[in-house]
């Protein structure tokens, strides 16, 4: 099973939530807009939607349980644990299990991450490094798999800013955002040209079909939320003439909160349903006077 990078997670990607983001101070940044996100902790059970193709998978099954806490002054911290079973042909099974703790400030100037994958009973892979914004020169400098240092695209975000982004956009009426995007996956070295669709609102009156929980959090009840698509491009891989297809693909209803519901991933020979099974309101740490 191939495994999507980590804004997946996200679907360590999307699923970043922040209290207060800070708008980043970088060039080419979007709008100052301070976007109340909310601290949480969510748990997404995970199922095979669909195969295409000649695919031999049968079957997913698994589980994203992903947490967040920080704010604006001391930073946003993500946890993230997904472990997830494919049954495929001749009733071959393969487990994967991701770990995996990030740091981000709010200004979406410094961004550090610790990965680990480990698949059955194989050993662990690890990722481990710091990306740091300066001026228009953004730097990775990584310590596993190996030490080695990467400048990238001055255009470059990382995961909470683009989620403080997405939202923005989808608050001003855009339906179309454009994003180059790190965060660390594979071994460190990918960056992804993103391409984001963003569906018209959903006012906080219409409530997500059963079963669901966001429908017991009464911080969500009012909330409008937005049907997303981001599909991720890996800039190394450009062609040189036709259309690139995307490496995966995710499909969601973004909150104006940053909670993400309804995740839908699509890995082109097949497709993986996220339905939130548990949604757990954190207290916000506030900033010390």
């Amino acid at each position: 099973m191939r495994r999507a990078p980590l804004l997946v997670r996200f679907p360590i990607v999307l699923l970043t939530a922040v209290i207060a983001v800070a708008p980043p101070a970088s060039a080419g940044a979007a709008p100052a807009v301070a976007i109340p996100f909310m601290a949480h902790q969510a748990v997404y059970d995970l199922a095979l939607k669909k195969a295409r193709g000649n695919a031999t998978v049968n079957s997913v099954r698994g589980r994203i349980i992903y947490s967040f806490a920080g704010n604006a002054c001391e930073g946003y911290t993500t946890d993230f644990r997904q472990v997830s079973e494919l049954q495929s042909g001749e009733s071959k099974t393969t487990v994967s299990d991701l770990k995996s703790t990030s740091w981000e400030d709010a200004d979406g100037k410094t961004y550090r991450f610790k990965i680990e994958t480990q698949m059955n009973d194989g050993s662990p892979s690890a990722v481990d490094g710091v990306a740091e914004r300066s001026g228009n020169t953004v730097t990775v400098k990584l310590k596993q798999p190996k030490p080695k240092t990467l400048t990238l695209d001055p255009a470059t975000v990382f995961p909470t800013d683009q989620v403080r982004r997405i939202v923005t956009a989808a608050k001003e009426g855009k339906s179309v955002l454009e994003l180059v995007v790190y965060d660390g996956s594979d071994d460190g070295e990918r960056l992804y040209n993103t391409l984001t669709v963003i569906g018209q609102p959903i006012p906080g009156d219409h409530a997500p079909a059963p079963p669901d929980a966001t429908l017991g959090s009464a911080p969500l009840k009012a909330l409008t939320r937005w049907p997303v698509t981001v599909s991720y491009f890996d800039r190394a891989a450009r062609p040189d003439g036709g259309e690139q297809t995307p490496t995966y693909a995710m499909s969601f209803e973004l909150y104006e909160n940053g909670v993400s519901r309804a995740l839908v991933l699509d890995y082109n020979e097949f497709v993986i349903s996220g339905a939130m099974s548990k949604l757990e309101v954190k207290d916000s740490k506030p900033c010390k006077p």
